[in-house]
């Protein structure tokens, strides 16, 4: 117990029971849908591990739940699964359509914020484009312009359809863009790897294409 370290977020409690029970959760591609009282199954097997409490499983499994990835999951057709992978029952049509809806929501919200934070970023584009334009100095032009740089590539707002794990992006961090790779999402929050291998989390607004 002296070394065990508790998780410290939900993240790494999500990351700490697929590791125990692959089978039943995953951190890549669509989530299958979970037992009804998971909950409890899961409270009962992790009872006495020092790294995890009840109060941190609930908020994952709530993380978990609400992700695209599992509400892609709960389609027509898909059967739930306890810790060990077993068939535990199939989706009732209004648990399949409260997930549409979930997602549906979820994403609207997306692109909803993206689209404002798109106009906002014109308008101060807008606002920082009007200075008056200077008399050019013969006599020392470089003072006047900045050295030319890299023309920066063009980039767009992603789609929603394109907010997928394995999707290679570009990441906006304000002095320009940092190519990434999505290798989680969970509503708003995305988690990129960068060329350089760091990964970071960061709101799905600040992705292009």
């Amino acid at each position: 117990m002296e070394n065990t370290e508790k998780l410290k977020n939900s993240k790494e409690v999500i990351a700490y029971i697929a590791e125990c029970f692959p089978k039943c959760f995953t951190l890549e591609g669509e989530a299958k849908p979970l037992k009804i009282g998971i909950f409890q199954d899961l409270a009962d097997r992790l009872s006495d591990d020092p790294k995890v409490s009840k109060t941190q499983l609930r908020a994952a499994l709530r993380q978990y739940t609400s992700s695209w990835r599992y509400l892609h999951g709960v389609k027509p057709g898909a059967t739930r699964v306890d810790l060990d992978g077993n068939p535990a029952g199939e989706l009732e049509e209004e648990h399949v359509e409260h997930a549409k809806t979930a997602l549906a929501e979820s994403k609207a919200k997306v692109q909803a914020r993206r689209k404002e934070q798109a106009q906002k970023a014109r308008e101060e584009g807008k606002a920082k484009a009007k200075p008056a334009a200077k008399k050019p100095q013969a006599r020392r032009p470089q003072q006047n312009k900045a050295p030319k740089a890299a023309k920066p590539v063009e980039t767009r707002a992603l789609n929603a359809d394109e907010m997928i794990v394995g999707k290679e992006v570009n990441v906006n961090m304000g002095k320009g863009n940092m190519a990434a790779t999505i290798v989680e999402i969970n509503k708003e929050d995305v988690r990129v790897q960068l060329t350089n291998g760091l990964q970071m989390v960061v709101k799905a607004e600040h992705l292009r294409a």
